[in-house]
């Protein structure tokens, strides 16, 4: 049984109340129906008619904004179709000029390739906008772009920060009353993620005796890579100056050059040579060539060509070996390596220039190369 209370719009079945209304005939073509009928959730005739009285109140105060935007606006042809009207914020390419002059001081080429790469992104897919303008819906936009480019979610999430960063620098320095369009993107979980698999024990061996087996220059990079843990880039950009071989504990002095950075401050550091290491560094100091690099093949004055270094010797790798392991596995072996020792976690982030927690870390000048090196021994 129906019953209907007109003036309140709302209507009683089967013992429960629903609002009901007719949209207003200039407004119908919103609408894809005549008629609005939805259930008010209650079996109160008090509460049903609060209910109902709250919701026309939304509706015509809705109402009447729809029909502002449907009106003719006085002196519409002079608005700017672009949508800027007295928009004087920055746009997202001034804002990558003010991040570049602020962050890029003393970094290598690497950093400003990569930071004009995401923001020519960014002005492919959403245009060349100022920084007030784009929205999250702009980001949402922008990531389904950038996966549908076949990137993995790592790379999507890597780009994302690098632009948020730019933006945000703008915001902060020049004092912009807007938001982040890029910030509150959100990243479906991605369950097709490889990890990188660190490198057994048996297989390192089996690694390090063919490079002694092989002896040449991509060989040594990797043996000093396998008992080190540096990142490929922190080996390939070294001076031969770096390696201090003839010394009472042999070690890489591992700083930035104006050629290779390097990826944090913690990552200046010195490393003991053990083992494939300590041969590697005696062939590249044997090596009869009047070049001041390491590895000239890769290095030049003014390059570390990491990734040309990187792919050669990943297929020798995959060439040699029956699992799909990477040159990166041996960067995460060491870190088990030592763990399998017992080396404490702070020694450990040391040795691999990995950032470690807590403000008491960044007191002092850190472990002496003796200590760094009886744990490196004990691998």
């Amino acid at each position: 049984m129906r019953n209907k209370c007109v003036t309140n719009h709302v209507m009683k079945r089967d013992s429960k109340y629903y609002y009901v209304r007719h949209i207003p005939s200039d407004l119908t073509h919103h609408y894809s129906v005549q008629r609005l009928c939805f259930s008010l959730k209650t079996k109160s005739d008090s509460t049903a008619i609060r209910y109902s009285k709250s919701i026309t109140q939304r509706l015509d105060d809705y109402w009447f904004g729809m029909r502002l935007k449907d009106m003719n606006v006085p002196a519409g042809d002079k608005i700017k179709l672009d949508g800027a009207i007295n928009d004087d914020t920055p746009k997202i390419s001034d804002a990558l000029d003010l991040y570049l002059r602020l962050k890029g001081v003393g970094k290598d080429k690497v950093f400003f390739r990569t930071t004009n790469r995401n923001i020519k992104y960014v002005i492919k897919v959403l245009g060349n906008k100022s920084l007030k303008s784009y929205s999250s819906s702009d980001g949402g936009k922008f990531r389904d772009w950038l996966l549908d480019n076949d990137m993995s979610m790592n790379t999507v999430k890597r780009v994302f920060s690098s632009v948020r960063s730019i933006i945000n620098i703008s915001i902060s320095e020049l004092g912009l009353d807007c938001t982040n369009g890029f910030a509150k993107t959100y990243f479906p979980n991605d369950n097709s993620t490889e990890v990188r698999k660190p490198l057994p024990l048996d297989i390192i061996k089996l690694v390090q005796k063919l490079c002694v087996e092989k002896d040449d220059e991509m060989r040594w990079i990797l043996a000093l890579v396998s008992d080190t843990g540096m990142r490929l880039g922190e080996a390939v950009g070294l001076l031969k100056e770096d390696i201090i071989y003839n010394d009472n504990i042999p070690h890489i002095h591992l700083k930035p050059h104006p050629w290779r950075s390097l990826k944090t401050r913690g990552s200046e550091r010195c490393i003991p040579l053990v083992g494939a290491s300590l041969w590697a560094s005696k062939r590249i100091l044997e090596n009869n060539n009047d070049s001041i690099y390491a590895f000239p093949r890769y290095t030049s004055v003014d390059n570390c060509n990491t990734n040309s270094a990187s792919a050669a010797l990943n297929k020798w790798l995959k060439e040699q070996l029956t699992d799909d392991f990477v040159i990166h596995g041996f960067r995460h072996s060491i870190r088990d390596r030592l763990r399998a020792v017992e080396c404490p976690s702070d020694i450990i982030d040391r040795i691999g220039g990995w950032k470690t927690a807590g403000v008491g870390q960044s007191y002092g000048t850190g472990y002496p190369l003796e200590v760094i090196n009886k744990w490196m021994n004990k691998i």
